[in-house]
């Protein structure tokens, strides 16, 4: 995997773009580790990816996307099937989201669906 980082420390993570690497909306952003930090110590991660990579492994994603994709999988799913942005953007049930969400007013929040049982 390889992680490019634009400000300079090798273990800093990518600059915050104006907008939301999913749904492009410009909004406030969070950072959403594409190998959670929960696992960053897993002999399983620690083989697969440096600790830069891990470290510095980031999406920008606004609250919405965010709370979308860690409401569709586990963090183990995460990590093994989304390793990029351009991975997350290629599954249907997010990118259909993204672009949905793309077609709402800056501002807006989706109301959340019932908790699961």
């Amino acid at each position: 995997m390889d992680v490019a980082s634009s400000s300079g420390h090798s273990l800093s993570p990518p600059a915050k773009p104006a907008q939301c690497e999913l749904c492009q909306r410009p909004a406030p952003l969070t950072k959403h580790h594409l190998i959670p930090r929960t696992l960053h110590n897993k002999p399983r991660y620690k083989k697969r990816y440096s600790r830069e990579e891990r470290l510095t492994a980031i999406a920008w994603l606004c609250h919405p996307c965010h709370k979308h994709i860690h409401r569709l999988f586990s963090e183990r799913e995460l990590a093994d099937r989304f390793p990029s942005v351009e991975a997350m953007a290629l599954d249907p049930d997010i990118r259909a989201f993204a672009q949905w969400l793309a077609t709402k007013p800056a501002g807006f929040k989706p109301k959340s669906p019932s908790p699961k049982r």
